[in-house]
């Protein structure tokens, strides 16, 4: 498999929109991607082909919808909220289908007006230098947890993790034939229940399985109430779908983007300073009334 085989971002505009429409108007990134992919009908083994993991964990078709919604936006089409939801604007919510490479025109066009002394925009990465999901610092944290972390300091980071989230009682056990088990815990919920947890760690690029996913359930049976199973990479569908299927004990699953938010929230190697614009407009009205 190779990356000829995902669609071209323009080529997924029209049924990211269906997408969106389809869940009510609006939606997740990760709502989003998953309608847009069934809609589709694309192939488990191209919806897993990996974009840049030296990065990010995001497959490539992650990446290029980031680039479908990025001009959707600039468009007028869709818009997004602090909280990351992505919903079609109000006067917009009629257009269900558009012209893509109207869409790609107008956008580049507004790109060469906002450069003007530059020098004329011919390629993609040029017009829009990067996805309106893209966030740097994200692939800086991401190329720090695989690649420069060693695995004793990671297991120290997971365990501040889960205990900064509230776990108590955590230990990292890591024994070889412990079926893949990394460590325990119990978290407490409001001071009054409690239930145990065992996780399993992995640091590295990549999609975990759903075999993976039932190898670590297997593990868990008959030692805890709950699975943590935390990765620097990302889920295949079918391991998400495994991770809660009816009848099973359940497992939560954290990628490689949520356990950056996680740090991010909690401060632990990643800190957040707010810029302060001074924003200054002149009240023409004010001076009429002198």
């Amino acid at each position: 498999m190779n990356k000829d085989q995902v669609p071209q971002y323009h080529e997924m505009i029209n049924a990211l929109l269906t997408a969106l429409h389809d869940l009510g108007g609006s939606g997740s990134i990760g709502e989003i991607n998953n309608a847009t992919i069934s809609i589709l009908d694309l192939d488990e083994d191209v919806v897993e082909i990996p974009h840049d993991p030296d990065k990010s964990n995001d497959t490539e078709v992650e990446y290029r919808l980031a680039w479908t919604r990025t001009y959707l936006k600039k468009y007028g089409l869709i818009d997004n909220s602090s909280r990351g939801i992505w919903a079609i604007n109000p006067a917009e919510r009629n257009v269900r289908e558009v012209d893509p490479g109207e869409v790609v025109r107008v956008v580049r066009e507004q790109a060469k007006a906002q450069r003007a002394s530059r020098e004329a925009v011919d390629s993609l990465d040029q017009a829009v230098e990067s996805p309106e999901e893209v966030q740097h610092w994200r692939e800086e944290l991401h190329q720090i947890l695989t690649k420069e972390l060693s695995p004793d300091a990671f297991e120290r980071l997971t365990k501040r993790l889960l205990r900064e989230s509230g776990f108590v009682q955590v230990e990292v056990t890591g024994r070889s034939g412990d079926g893949g088990i990394d460590g325990k815990g119990i978290v407490r919920v409001s001071g009054l229940l409690s239930f145990h947890v065992v996780f399993q760690c992995k640091r590295y690029q990549g999609s975990v399985t759903s075999s993976q996913v039932r190898d670590f359930r297997g593990a868990m049976i008959g030692r805890a109430d709950k699975g943590l199973l935390i990765t620097t990479g990302s889920f295949t569908r079918d391991a998400v779908t495994e991770a809660t299927r009816d009848g099973a004990p359940p497992i939560d699953l954290i990628n490689g983007d949520q356990l950056a938010d996680k740090l991010k929230e909690l401060s632990l190697g990643v800190s957040t300073t707010e810029e302060v614009v001074e924003r200054v407009e002149v009240n023409a009205s004010w001076f009429s009334q002198i």
